[in-house]
């Protein structure tokens, strides 16, 4: 709920931003539309951490718990990893994007936040061999996947030298596959569940009981084929649209 609550208050901060020329009202919207951006990766981040750990679940499938069993250490430290990733990738999007002073700007951070984001996945990623090695458990048993741990460590160790080099748009690709890869390790790592119930795993959401009935898979199947295309087209034809450098003047938002 608190996730869902600043995703609709960062909708709003964009909004209400321009209702009003007064340098206050758009400075307090701005502060609103960061700190609502912030808690929204933190957020996300201690939702994956509770995966990790495992959260109360009953027989009956429901949660079974309260709110203070959703924190602790390891779920704060994946939303901090997770706001700091985001901070990374952000801000080489926006270097990427922009020009002149601002670009300058932003250049100037972002070592910054590759450093802090670097400090922050070492320190989890170290937790979570020492207190959950179940996570590592397929890449025991199946070696092959771990390839996709050296193509994370390569994606990101590629963006500090693009960034070196002056070439935002392939840092950002980096940074980008950094974060497909790393989402490919978190998934191999919880297979086949989807939501682990601590301290009875029997009780453990999978894809095999959590799954909707064949017919309903196969209706859900059908309208995606259908469906992706456009998405990826929308998506495609407003990055087109959209490409290039930001040009900043007096009609700028």
């Amino acid at each position: 709920m608190l996730l869902i609550f600043v995703l609709i208050f960062r909708a709003v901060a964009i909004e209400f931003r321009s209702k009003q020329p007064m340098a206050w009202w758009r400075n307090g919207w701005d502060r609103a539309f960061s700190i609502s951006s912030i808690l929204i990766a933190f957020l996300m981040g201690v939702a994956l951490g509770n995966i990790v750990t495992g959260i109360p679940l009953g027989a009956d499938k429901e949660f079974a718990g309260n709110f203070w069993n959703l924190i602790n250490p390891y779920t704060l430290m994946v939303g901090v990893t997770t706001v700091a990733l985001f901070m990374m990738h952000g801000t080489i999007y926006a270097a990427m994007k922009t020009e002149g002073e601002l670009q300058n700007t932003l250049k100037n951070w972002i070592n910054n936040t590759i450093i802090f984001f670097v400090i922050t996945y070492v320190t989890i990623t170290n937790a979570t061999l020492i207190y959950y090695p179940n996570m590592v458990q397929h890449f025991v048993d199946y070696p092959i996947l771990f390839i996709v741990a050296v193509l994370n460590m390569l994606a990101i160790a590629n963006i500090p030298r693009e960034i070196h080099h002056g070439r935002e748009f392939r840092a950002f690709l980096s940074s980008a596959a950094t974060i497909v890869s790393a989402m490919m390790l978190f998934a191999i790592g919880i297979f086949p569940n989807l939501v682990l119930s601590n301290p009875n795993p029997e009780f453990s959401l999978n894809i095999y009981n959590a799954a909707s009935s064949q017919k309903t898979l196969g209706i859900m199947l059908t309208m995606a084929v259908i469906g992706i295309p456009f998405v990826l087209a929308y998506t495609v034809s407003i990055y087109w649209i959209f490409r290039g450098k930001v040009k900043l003047d007096a009609t700028s938002y």
